[in-house]
């Protein structure tokens, strides 16, 4: 008898599922499809790049047809998806190493950077949010509005530059801006994961080194990113503070702590599916703080391809970028979906 309104219940979770499941390959396939043609309205011609500006007609033929750029657009169109389906991106244009071997040497580097860029944007910027949302119209609010509008309206590469000419240049107390270790420790290439990597093999003075060398690009992107985050939280908590159940509660006697938690935990959907937002902008916004920095990461990678009309690059960036935001966004949704009862299945 209790089996059957569970299969009920069961049903419409499944058809939720299954449709953010199968939104993934037709959002990705109308991203790769579009990015596939906006690409070659970029300024510039790769053949003209690899040879140089005295180049021949003769030569610019040669190396368009033996990168596959003499052939009709639709052709190149279907080849490009064919290769997809097989998991072939392609080989760098500059490099001709495969697109998927430099995707895997350079986005670990780029998703540690993100990773803890995110953690202090959501930390730093749900507190600012929080307090904002509670001290509402009072000192403390318009305070922590102050903060997120100064954060907001800052360039994170802008801050990278003064962070380096503050820390660095003036008091030296960060590392110079050459990458994820500094030179006498070798190169960092081979080493995906390098924070995370250190601390579980208990290597700590390559922990201590990568720590202080990722130190100020995570404080450029997270500081920025943070008043993101803090007006969302804000918004969401100063709704959830006025709601007739957090009246109720104080009527009750609950002690404030305790009234802010219950606020939070309502609110906190809303800053949940932000976070996948964020990690799109922060996936592709950190290329010139990579650059900057010398980071190595994916971002620095896809940007020396903007720049050079590496198509592979280009194209194997934005397909990568778009499934992991994809991927990130539909595991969100059903965290979202677990936490909150009220979200619909329809």
């Amino acid at each position: 008898m209790l089996t059957a309104p569970k299969e009920r219940r069961r049903r419409p979770l499944l058809r939720y599922i299954v449709k953010r499941v199968a939104i993934v390959p037709v959002s990705l396939f109308v991203l790769g499809s579009v990015s596939f043609f906006l690409v070659f309205l970029i300024p510039g011609e790769p053949a003209i790049t690899i040879l140089g500006d005295f180049a021949t007609k003769e030569q610019i033929a040669h190396v368009n047809s033996q990168l596959g750029l003499d052939k009709p657009l639709l052709e190149r169109y279907f080849s490009f998806w064919g290769n997809l389906l097989q998991g072939d991106l392609g080989t760098s244009f500059f490099t001709n190493e495969p697109i998927l071997h430099e995707i895997g040497k350079f986005l670990p580097n780029t998703l540690e950077l993100v990773f803890f860029a995110l953690l202090l944007a959501i930390s730093l910027g749900m507190a600012i949010g929080v307090v904002g949302a509670y001290f509402a119209r009072r000192v403390p609010d318009r305070i922590m509005s102050g903060v997120t509008s100064v954060l907001q309206s800052v360039p994170d590469f802008f801050l990278a530059l003064v962070g380096i000419y503050v820390f660095f240049f003036l008091f030296g107390w960060a590392p110079a801006p050459i990458g994820r270790l500094p030179i006498e420790s070798g190169s960092a290439d081979d080493r995906p994961f390098l924070i995370i990597s250190s601390l579980f093999t208990g290597d700590w003075t390559t922990l201590g080194e990568a720590v202080s060398h990722a130190a100020l690009p995570v404080l450029s992107l997270g500081l920025v990113y943070a008043s993101y985050f803090a007006k969302t939280a804000r918004g969401s908590m100063g709704t959830a503070l006025t709601t007739p159940q957090v009246e109720f509660a104080r009527a009750c006697g609950l002690r404030e702590r305790t009234v802010v938690y219950y606020a939070f935990a309502a609110s906190r959907t809303t800053v949940i599916t932000y976070i996948a937002i964020l990690f799109g902008s922060l996936l592709g916004g950190a290329a010139i703080v990579e650059r900057v920095f010398n980071w190595r990461g994916m971002g620095q990678w896809a940007l020396d391809g903007v720049l050079k009309v590496d198509v592979p690059i280009i194209q194997g960036f934005v397909v990568t970028a778009g499934l992991l935001t994809l991927t990130l966004f539909l595991l969100l949704d059903l965290v979202v979906l677990l936490l909150d009862p009220r979200v619909s299945y329809e």
